[in-house]
């Protein structure tokens, strides 16, 4: 297994100055994930003949001219006065990057890579007291000395969702690869606005009766104490790879049984699968676990591609009643809620946290009580290509804290795999996840086991 030793940690400032005076604002759905964090790893082979280093400063000089692009990232947080709302001051005061190597090859650190090994490759700093100096995002790089990469990229939720996380790397990718700069659209400004415009006005209607099942359950997600509770469970993540046709097994296998033609997505089906099976390690024999589902909404709001911002809602999808064989009925549930969501029901929560915005940054702490899954199979990582012929072989993505009853990240898989071909990141208690590896219904799919218990 591969050692790795840090070289450096420096500051990396965009190559154009941003303009003085301007700022970002972050909306409510901004500010309810203060407390969490992102972090990706993406993995890559690199040219045979090249020396250890040369790809680091080929990517340090790329980064600089893809971050003039991202004014918010190499910003910092200010507020005026403790309990204020946040505003990011687009400053170009960078952001931090660790250069690291690795003993071995990329492909001996994958062969035995566990959470915990993988999370050194990621670096992460937690806000200090002196926050206006504190870096919102960081970068590491780690060169193998016998070949490969590993780009770590870290940054608070509270300026970016895992979408947001992603076209940072992608547009980065486009740099190195090709000189083009992204620019994004971003609601840079002087005032305290906290949408950007194509999300406004919200429904004003006098006669309009809101929607009120979303706002219900954020409602009844809120802590029932303010002081934090210490969570002491010792969690592992567990990584499968499904191929398409174990995919297309699965989706067969959740189709409902009354004859009709229905057919659930990828997303759907595995979420039906690992929800019955989590709930059986949990000891549930009757009904399954109460558990959200995590899904993007720029779609369906008609949001603009380069949106920056959060905008990823929890759903609670209820298990009571449903039965704990049948993957079907956990897939059907999973659908009946995501076919629910609507543009109203959306903007009218949006406008009852803009209104309540001392809720914001502890309404998603509640849902972190529940097990929640994930959907990210929109999302394209392996099309982040720094070098011609050199796609990503792994990504894997962790959301932090840990949700106490666990977390299910659904991700799109290599493409030599399949267009339906999925990763399933489960993060869960170390006895749960030791259980679920010897469940025989997700053990007679035969998925590849790319990170946890009995690998080899």
């Amino acid at each position: 297994m591969a050692d790795i030793s840090y070289i450096c940690r420096r500051t990396v400032v965009s190559t154009k100055p941003v303009q003085p005076g301007k700022r970002h604002p972050l909306s409510a759905l901004d500010r309810a994930m203060e407390h969490s964090r992102i972090r990706i790893v993406c993995y890559y082979r690199t040219p045979p003949e090249r020396k250890i280093g040369e790809t680091t400063k080929r990517l340090r000089e790329s980064i600089s001219v893809m971050l003039s692009g991202f004014p918010m990232v190499t910003g910092r947080l200010q507020r005026k006065e403790e309990g204020e709302e946040w505003v990011v001051k687009c400053n170009d005061a960078g952001v931090r990057m660790v250069e690291a190597r690795g003993k071995g090859s990329v492909e001996e650190w994958l062969k035995g890579v566990d959470r915990e090994k993988e999370l050194q490759l990621v670096h992460w700093e937690d806000m200090f007291h002196k926050f206006y100096f504190w870096s919102t995002f960081y970068v590491q790089l780690t060169e193998f000395e016998e070949g490969g990469l590993a780009i770590g990229f870290s940054c608070t939720h509270l300026l970016a969702d895992p979408i947001c996380a992603t076209m940072i790397i992608k547009a980065w990718a486009n740099t190195s690869l090709l000189g083009e700069q992204i620019h994004i659209n971003s609601p840079l400004s002087d005032s305290n606005s906290s949408f950007p415009p194509t999300t406004t006005p919200l429904i004003n209607t006098i006669n309009h009766n809101p929607y009120t099942h979303l706002i219900n359950y954020y409602k009844s997600s809120l802590p029932k104490s303010s002081t934090p509770q210490t969570n002491n469970t010792k969690y592992t993540t567990i990584a499968l790879l499904f191929t398409t046709p174990m995919v297309e097994s699965c989706m067969e296998m959740a189709k409902p049984n009354n004859g009709t033609s229905i057919l659930p997505s990828p997303f759907q089906a595995l979420a039906g699968l690992f929800w019955t099976c989590i709930s059986n390690v949990k000891g549930l024999r009757k009904g399954l676990r109460e558990m959200s589902i995590c899904l993007d909404m720029r779609k369906l709001l008609g949001l603009d591609e380069g949106f920056f911002g959060n905008f990823m809602l929890h759903r609670v999808v209820h298990g009571e009643g449903l039965s704990g064989h049948e993957i079907s009925e956990a897939a059907m549930a999973v659908r009946g809620v995501m076919e629910k969501m609507n543009k109203e029901e959306i903007m009218d929560f949006i406008q009852w946290l803009e209104c309540n915005s001392s809720l914001s940054s502890v309404l998603v702490c509640g849902c972190d009580d529940q097990l929640i899954f994930t959907n990210l199979e929109d999302l394209e990582p392996y099309s982040a290509v720094f070098e011609d012929g050199y796609l990503p072989v792994r990504v894997s993505y962790h959301v932090e804290p840990v949700a106490v009853e666990g977390r299910v990240l659904v991700l799109r898989a290599p493409p030599e795999e399949g267009p339906l071909s999925r990763v399933v990141m489960v993060t869960l208690p170390e006895d749960e996840a030791v259980k679920l590896c010897e469940d025989g219904l997700i053990l007679s799919f035969s998925p590849t086991v790319l990170m946890g218990f009995n690998k080899n």
